[in-house]
């Protein structure tokens, strides 16, 4: 018989925001992986949670050094609670590597959902929300950043990023040059905590601000890339509408799936079809 390994949402900077399963998960887990042991015990007193199981850290360097001795106790039967500093472990934090083990080692995997700087950030932001990416940390080195946000100059989906505040105003410069100075951003500053701080505005308007300096942990919440529309004549619209019907899709989805496509507004796709039928 396995045990359980159970992803803990640790609260971004109000320990208000974890709800009671999480305390009883911390009062009754077997082995407690953490990645910094102090900010455990702070979290334990701040939720006045007492828990008896074993602590065993679990950060960047020691990872997979930890792996064999977490999934012996996970099939001997333990439960083991992950808990990284702040949000969900695994996303930019330690836990992938042993999520992945667990499974593949039969066990059952499950979370204790709970509060994330990527859903957070992009909440507040006052970007379109109904797409979005994650892209974690930028390259540290300069060249490869810019080249990384070189990539993701034509997508289309609001972008989230992870920064260092030492490395923010370099990040914005580049980000400004990449996509575009006038492309509307959110710099996202110690989210839920005493001093938390959302900067809205064009790149080149935040990386002017980052250059004074910034402290604090940083999320980035940058706009996708403008639809760029393309010149298609009327039966050249009409004959990517009736590709799209061919392979299945209603002529409602079909249009909808042009328009995206292209960047063209609804109608002139719809008139081109309307057109080309009539001729």
């Amino acid at each position: 018989m396995t045990g359980r390994l159970v992803l803990g949402g640790a609260p971004l900077g109000q320990p208000g925001d974890v709800g009671p399963r999480l305390r009883r998960v911390m009062a009754e887990a077997d082995v407690l992986a953490v990645e910094d042991t102090r900010r455990l015990h702070r979290l334990a007193t701040d939720l006045e949670v007492t828990f008896t199981g074993r602590v065993v850290t679990f950060h960047e360097s020691v990872e997979r050094a930890r792996l064999p001795g977490l999934l012996a106790a996970l099939a001997d039967g333990a439960t083991v609670l992950l808990l990284t500093d702040a949000g969900m472990p695994s996303v930019s934090d330690p836990g992938y590597t042993l999520v992945r083990a667990a499974i593949e080692a039969g066990v059952d995997v499950t979370s204790v959902p709970g509060p994330s700087a990527v859903t957070t950030a992009l909440a507040v932001s006052g970007l379109p929300v109904d797409r979005f990416c994650f892209e974690g940390f930028l390259p540290r080195k300069g060249g490869e950043r810019r080249s990384r946000l070189a990539e993701l100059a034509d997508e289309r989906r609001t972008m989230v990023f992870f920064e260092s505040p030492h490395r923010l105003a370099d990040a914005l410069r580049d980000a400004a040059a990449a996509l575009g100075p006038d492309r509307a951003a959110a710099v996202c500053r110690e989210l839920t905590k005493t001093h938390e701080e959302v900067r809205r505005g064009p790149l080149s308007e935040l990386a002017a601000w980052a250059a004074d300096g910034v402290r604090g942990e940083i999320t980035l919440v940058v706009a996708g890339a403008p639809p760029r529309p393309v010149t298609m004549d009327a039966a050249a619209l009409a004959a990517e509408v009736a590709a799209e019907e061919a392979a299945g899709a209603t002529r409602k989805d079909a249009i909808r799936a042009v328009v995206a496509r292209t960047g063209l507004p609804r109608r002139t796709v719809y008139d081109a079809v309307v057109a080309t039928k009539d001729t």
